[in-house]
């Protein structure tokens, strides 16, 4: 029973470490990532010039 306890224990740190790491190198959102509207729009600069 002992055993069973530690592989589920085991078993669930893997699973949430490999979120983070999925998390960590997926692709993200083009942006400063804050959801202020800051980010820059390139093409409307170039239109300007």
């Amino acid at each position: 029973m002992q055993e069973l306890i530690i592989f589920v224990i085991f078993a669930v740190a893997i699973g949430y470490l490999g979120s983070r790491v999925y998390r960590n190198f997926a692709k993200k959102q083009a942006g400063c990532g804050k959801g202020c509207g800051c980010a820059t729009d390139t093409k409307a600069i170039t239109k300007s010039r």
